[in-house]
This record gives C-alpha cells, structure tokens and sequence, in this order.
C-alpha cells in the first residue's frame, strides 16, 4: 500500500515491520458475516416514507423475471393521491447492457397508462426505468411546450457537459409522462378543450405518474429510493415548481431551468406581441431585416458594458437604462416606415411591447398582475443564427397561426382558442389580454389551474429541500423578468435566509431558450446531489459555452443579481479572467459558518491530532495540538478569520487558507512547528465514538513522512475495519504495493486494533495486539468524522519511524463509482504548501492551470485515475477530494465549495 514515487514499492510487511506503522484502518479476518459489503441503507423517498433496507445484489428473482414481474402490474384507484381511472402496465421490457445502442447499462424499461375519471378524456402515459444496478435514487423529468410527447427518462441532463452520462447510466430510477394526452406537435393546444386534460397539463399528472413510479419501483427493490430529485426545463421548469409548491414532501431536490411558472402571463404576453404586429394590417410587424436592425443596434450599445466585446450582453440591466434612446435612434424620419434601415413608429411600438412588462388590469393566481417582459434591447435574439424562434415571414397571420407566424403568438393562439375562449375559430387579435373582458374569470380559473407562481416555498425548503434555478437573460420564450420577479416574491415570503440556505438562483447572459450566442454546459445534477446529500451548497460555478462557433469559452455561473465582469486582462474564452460583479452588499457570506462557537476535531499531514475552535461571530480561531511528534500536547495558536469571499478565509498560519463546506467540514492548516510553511488540516464538526459507525471497507490514500530525514511517500491501498470488533486490517497489492481490491487473505498486510480515548475525542490507534488482550504499539489516533451521518475516517500516524495523514473512501463492494460522481470544484490544499482550485467535471479535471482525463473505477473500484499534466489517483468522500501522485510524495485534500 505505500508507493515511493521514485519507483521503489514496499510489500506492506515489510514497510510495516520498516516503520511500526502502515496505519491503515480495515477490518481483520474474513471471519465476519459483514464481510462481503455493507447492506445498502434504507431511506425515504424523499417524502417520508419508510424505507425497508434490502440487498438489491441479492435479489429474490433475476433481473429478467423481476422486470418481467411487472409486465402486467395494475395499481387500483386508490393508490394515487389524486382522481384517477386506476393503472395499467403495459410492457416491461429488460433491455441487455450490451442492447444495439444502449449506452445507459442493463435496466427494465416499464410503459404503462393511467387511465382518466372522464371517459372523454385521454389516459397519461408514462415511462419508468428500472436500472439493474441501482444508485438508490430516483429522477423524475418534466416536459415541454404544451407537451403530448412521452418524456421517457432516457435522456441526459438539460445544459449538461458534452460527455456526461444520463441519470439513467448513472444508476438512477427514471420517470417521465406525456402530460395526459397525446400529440405530434408540443404546440397543440387542442387537448385544453377537455378539463381533465386541462387539470393534469397543469400539474396533475406529476403527481399521479410519481405516485404510480413510485408503487412500481418498490414492487421492483422491495423499498423507497433513499433520495427524489425532480429536473425540468421551460414548461418542465414549471413542472418542478409546481410540484414543491403543491407537493413539497416528495422531493429532496429540484432543478428547474428557464420555468414557464408566469404561464398564463407569458400567453397573455404572447397575445400582446401578436396584437402589436399584426393589428392595423401588420403595420406593426418587423421583418428579419428589422428585428437583426434592432439586435445589432442593442448589441453594439451594450456589449462593452461588462468590459468584453463578446457579443454577449452581459451587463443586462446597465444596456436597460438606455435601451429607449437606442431604440429612439432607429426611428425612421417622421416615424414612417422608409425600408430595412429604419423602424416606423408602430414597429417602434412593437418593439417597446416585446420589451415592457405587461400591465393586467385583474389578478391571475397568486395576485400577479404582470407578465414580464423580454430583454430585446439588451441581448436576447428572435432573427439570426442563434434562434429558430422569430416573428414569422408575413404581416397578416393564419387563423389558426402557423410558423410562417410569430412563434409567441402561435403558442398564445393556442391558448386562447382551447384554454380560455375553447372556440377553435376565434380570432385571438380580437383578445386583449390587458383586460379581456367577459373571459376575465376564465382567464383567472385557467391560471390557478397552470401556474407555478405561489411564492411560499416554506414547505418545501423547511424539510431541506434544495432548489437550483436557472434562466436566461436572453430567453426569447419565456420572460427572464417573471422569474426574476418571482424569486424576489419568493425572497420576501420566507425571508433571506431561508433563501440563502435552500435556493440558488443563476442568470446567464446570452443565454436564450435553449438558444442564443451562449449556451452554457454545467453539471447542475451532481451540484444538486452535493449540496443534499454532502451538505455542500453550490456557489460561483464555471459555464462552458456549446455554441460550435464559440464552442469551450468559460464563463462563471454567477448567482443573482450579479454578472460576470471581464477583468482586463487575458484570454476573453477563460473564466478566470471574469468575476461576478453587480450584486448589492458583500459577497456572499459563508452559510457553512456554524451557528456558535464550534470546535472541529482532526489532524495534519505530519500527523497531528488537532483541535480547532472557531468563533462565528468573531472569527476568532484557535489551534490546539492534542498528540504529536513534533510539539507538545496542548500547544495552541490563536488568529482571525478574514473573509476572502463565499467560504474562504485567509488565516495568521503562514498563509494558509480555511475552508468550509457542508456537512461541519474545514480544511485548513496550521503553522510548523519550526521554521516557514504550514501543514494542511482536516478537521469534522461532529466525530463518533463508536467504531461500528465507520465498519466498512476503504480505498486508502495518503502521505508518509521519514522521521530521519523527512522523506516523504504516498500512501495507496485497502483497509477494513470489522463491525463485530474494533480491529483493523491493510491490504496492498503485493507487486505495486499500491491499490487493491480488498481480500481478508491478501499477503501484503498489516494488522491492528482501535479504542476510544475520551480525554482526546478519538481512537488510538494500535499495531498488533487486540482490543481484549490489549498489547500492540501505540502508532497514532483515528478520527472518525462524520459528514451528514456518513463516517469520514482519518488515519493520523505517528511512531518511533514516521509520521504522517492517510485518508479513507469507501471502496464499493459491487457497483462502481458512476462517472462524474466527483464532480465538482474544490479548494485544495497539497503536502508541499500549495493552494490551488481544482474543478472535476466528467471525465475531464482541471487543477489549478493544467489538465488532465479521468478514468474511473482504475485500478479498483472507487478510486479515480488520472492522466495528462494532472496525473495519480483520486478519492472522495464526503465532499472531501484526496489525490496522490500529482508530485513526488505529494498528497492533497481538496473540499468542494
């Protein structure tokens, strides 16, 4: 398990008999009936249902004959919250891992309907996936435009990275449904007329296909997933909201991606658009020639404003103060239309009424009474090769509209002939949506059916749920503006820091629906699992851009209201180059700080038992050494924290910097003992004392030093520690004497055992001997860290011979580490004094300026190769990243923020 660096290996024996002291936690024998892996836990669904633990590797039935099971399952009426005809499977197919085009692993697709209470009405068909090997997870997609297509859970992650797998591939259950009714075009709005439709179009349906997934998926595992996220895009985006806002126990976390939650304001709105170009004989409408006048002009107005020529307007509310005077300057003389290079005064006005919010003279649901407007004078596009979606090639429309129409109005045609006035012929210039009249009541009955707009998201954020929103400043579909109004409801409902803790809301310049001249590629589903199940919220993130033209620059992912400011100085395509500017107040203060004075247990890479004390309200630090080689027991340092922005504080310990994440995690360091530098520190909020709380089977990584002479080593390997008895076990590969898989019988090994020491807060930790007959050598403490109920174990060594960190991952026993399971940035901190940021995306890592590809599950199970100008082998666990191998005897620790 201890690789030199310089090429030689030592066989665990040996080094340990060498040292007294291959310290590596692991469970002795082969004599446990645990021994073959840890049961996979139960859990809830995310809605508060028990959860019985079961075995999913030792099922009762195969694969085969468990999908097969459920080829003709029904589910009565009464499984399901709400009215429903009853459910009908009606196939279950296993599709191979080895399928002609399968690229997501072997899993049980199920399609079935739910049958409707109104005879008239259509069923919903849904689409469950049951994947074979099993995250203990679950995922369920919302949908699109008026829908009637089936989302059947196969696909990857809206605004993904090029090369991330699908939820499905990544051994998540999947769901989808078609919305209750069926159609070839997702701007068919015929369904609408029937009022069944109508209620599961607005949300019903959600709920009775997660009620009959649900059902279906523990009749397959014989348990609930341990955690529920629901993911969604523009309608979808509505999907998610709607769903916490009804349901706010079911899910665990959402992504929702440029909602249509103002859904009956955006149609209204896109009536208002229809009116001001087509009335009075289109003399309203604008050509292609007009409107790319009109983007251009906006565009050469407001590009610099955020310190780049990018064509990317970044700085939107900046260009929107003087978006009328740029318009101004495109009036035509006399304000009648004189050709393409200028706009007439009602093509003026048409641009001002895409541009201002919409004004009602009633409430919709929730009391809005405005549908807000789009960022045409600042960047958004609707001609020109970054969208599909412009205002139509005639100046008098189709009754009904078609695409040779504005694509707004086709959509709000839609709905006013079915949702509201249900008259297929009706002339919906006739509709002013401002005030409509005798259909004022319809209009307020259809939008409390549709609408994702009730601000109150208590419910949802008080069990923990977790939000990441996302909206384009460009969107040319749905309004930016309505969101951003609707995050401010949200704000002022259930006060900042409820907020803080649960929402994270991102704005995207350029960015249009699903189109515009910056598309951005993140990966939003592991940012999600991170900040639920480590603790660890989102913050800054990096964009990539998907454009083929503009395909690889970086952006930051900046929270609202702030927006990425070039900073002057290098490459415009990188990143690093831009800071998130605009926003009111400080930088966003750390919510990981705790709520008291805090003391968090850990150790150092020579080896250091510590104890950090760290005061909130001061930011008062103090450093007390509680077992070491290099300085007496009770040695303190004391400093302040100082803010360096997000969760980052630079500190009195020669420079080193702290961190913290979620789940009461810091890394950090602490000055040397002697002489310049600092060691780097982990230390955990919460640490148990009971040894079965960390009884599993590990990856090791760390960092050996000489005591004669110091030479440093890293350490690569397999350790167990057995549940029935605090005794530990190593394993090595015995050629490499680096990583293996574990074996009880491995040759490369060294034995041990454990016991609490009260007075320290941790385990010592001894070679040989046994927790009954004593003995053995006393060769450093175990600090058994636990990250949201999680053990996080860390070896510190210390003995006659050498000193050092070794840091414990769970080797998994049968499933491999699904790829881009580590993703995330990280601050890191490696042995030779080195801080950097380090962002793990895919298959792709970036440390500091250089790159690397990564391989996972290479050589064992759980662990993480690298290769390129970053280079070795990753771990993480708990939101913690180690690494060996970057350097000669290097090690590192990184922790996501």
């Amino acid at each position: 398990m201890k690789t030199v660096r310089c090429g030689r290996a030592l066989a665990w024996p040996v080094l340990a008999a060498a040292l007294s002291a291959s310290l590596l936690l692991g469970g002795c024998g082969g004599d446990d009936a645990a021994s073959a892996g840890p049961a996979v836990p139960g859990g809830t669904a995310g809605n508060g249902s028990p959860a019985t633990p079961v075995d999913p590797g030792s099922p009762s039935l195969s694969p085969q004959d468990a999908c097969t099971a459920l080829a003709s399952a029904t589910l009565p009426a009464s499984a399901l919250a709400l009215s429903n005809g009853g459910v009908q499977v009606a196939s279950a197919t296993l599709i191979a891992a080895d399928a002609a085009g399968n690229t997501l692993g072997e899993y049980c697709a199920v399609r079935g309907q739910i049958r409707p209470v109104d005879a008239s009405a259509p069923s919903i068909n849904f689409a469950l996936n049951l994947p074979t090997a099993w995250n203990g997870k679950a995922i369920q997609f919302g949908g699109g435009g008026f829908d009637g297509k089936l989302i059947d859970g196969t696909e990857t992650v809206r605004f993904a990275l090029p090369d991330d797998p699908a939820p499905l591939a990544r051994g998540y259950a999947t769901w989808g449904d078609d919305s209750g009714h069926q159609s070839g075009s997702i701007t068919d709005g015929t369904f609408a007329a029937n009022d069944e439709a109508l209620a599961n179009y607005g949300g019903d349906t959600l709920k009775k296909t997660h009620d009959a997934a649900l059902a279906l998926l523990r009749q397959r595992y014989g348990r609930a997933p341990d955690r529920a996220y629901f993911l969604g895009t523009s309608t979808g985006g509505r999907d998610a909201l709607s769903y916490i806002q009804r349901w706010p126990a079911d899910y665990d976390g959402v992504i929702a991606n440029e909602p249509a939650l103002n859904y009956t304001g955006t149609r209204l709105s896109n009536v208002a658009v229809g009116r001001a170009l087509y009335l009075n004989g289109g003399a309203g409408w604008l050509n292609i020639n007009k409107t790319l006048l009109v983007q251009s002009a906006a565009m050469a107005a407001c590009d610099r404003l955020d310190g780049a020529a990018d064509q990317v307007v970044s700085n939107v509310e900046g260009c929107r103060v003087g978006a009328m005077q740029v318009l101004a300057g495109l009036r035509c003389p006399g304000g009648t239309d004189a050709g393409d290079t200028c706009l007439s005064d009602a093509q003026i006005d048409t641009v001002k009424t895409i541009e201002n919010p919409l004004q009602l003279s009633y409430p919709i649901a929730n009391g809005v009474t405005v549908a807000g407007g789009y960022n045409l004078l600042e960047g958004a596009l609707v001609a020109g090769p970054f969208t599909t979606r412009d205002l139509g090639t005639r100046a008098v429309p189709g009754n009904p509209a078609t695409t040779a129409d504005a694509n707004v109005y086709l959509t709000g045609d839609q709905w006013v002939k079915y949702f509201v006035t249900r008259v297929a012929s009706f002339d919906s210039l006739t509709f002013d949506p401002a005030s409509p009249g005798a259909y004022t009541a319809r209009v307020q009955q259809v939008s409390a059916l549709t609408d994702a707009t009730n601000p109150d998201l208590s419910g949802f954020l008080g069990h923990g749920g977790r939000l990441i929103l996302l909206h384009g400043l460009a969107d040319e579909v749905i309004s930016p503006n309505s969101t951003i109004a609707w995050f401010q409801a949200v704000t002022g409902r259930v006060g900042q820091a409820a907020v803080d803790q649960g929402i994270r809301f991102y704005t995207v310049p350029g960015m249009g629906h699903g189109t515009g001249s910056f598309l951005p590629a993140w990966n939003s589903l592991t940012a999600l699992e991170n900040w639920v199940e480590q603790g660890v919220a989102p913050g800054t993130r990096t964009v990539m851009d998907t454009n083929a033209q503009t395909y690889g620059r970086a952006r930051p992912l900046c929270q609202y209201p702030s927006w990425p400011k070039y900073k002057g100085s290098g490459s415009l395509d990188a990143a690093i180059n831009y800071s998130c500017a605009g926003s009111s107040g400080p930088p966003q203060s750390c919510l990981n700080l705790p709520a008291a004075a805090t003391s968090y247990k850990g150790g150092n890479m020579l080896g250091e038992e510590l104890t950090v004390r760290l005061d909130p309200a001061t930011l008062n630090y103090t450093v007390t050494i509680d077992a070491s080689l290099q300085r007496a027991g009770g040695t303190a340092r004391s400093g302040t924290l100082v803010a360096q922005g997000g969760c980052t504080f630079s500190s009195g310990e020669n420079g080193a910097l702290f961190t913290l994440t979620g789940g009461g995690v810091m890394l950090g360091g602490v000055a040397n003992a002697t002489g310049a530098g600092f060691a780097p520190l982990l230390a955990f909020e919460n640490v148990s004392s009971d040894y079965k709380a960390v009884a599993d089977i590990y990856n090791v990584n760390g960092i050996q030093y000489a005591v004669a002479g110091g030479a440093a080593s890293v350490v690569n390997g397999s350790a167990r520690l057995r549940s029935s008895a605090a005794t530990w076990q190593t394993c090595a590969d015995p050629v490499t004497g680096g990583f293996i898989t574990y074996d009880a019988g491995c040759t490369a090994t060294t034995k041990g055992y454990i016991a609490w020491n009260s007075a320290r807060n941790a385990f010592d930790y001894f070679v040989g001997g046994s927790p009954t007959a004593g003995g053995g050598t006393l060769s450093g403490s175990l600090i058994s860290g636990m990250v949201n109920g999680k053990p996080v174990p860390l070896v510190l060594t210390r003995s006659a011979t050498a000193y050092g960190m070794h840091f414990y991952a769970p080797q998994p026993a049968t499933l491999p580490l699904a790829a881009g399971a580590a993703d995330g940035a990280y601050r890191v901190s490696v042995s030779d004094g080195t801080q950097l940021n380090a962002d793990l995306a895919g298959l792709a890592i970036t440390r500091g300026s250089a790159s690397g590809t990564l391989t996972y599950n290479q050589p064992v199970l759980g662990v993480i190769g690298a290769a390129g100008a970053v280079s070795g082998a990753y771990t993480v666990s708990g939101g913690v990243l180690s690494g060996t191998g970057t350097g000669t005897g290097s090690f590192e620790l990184g922790l996501l923020y």
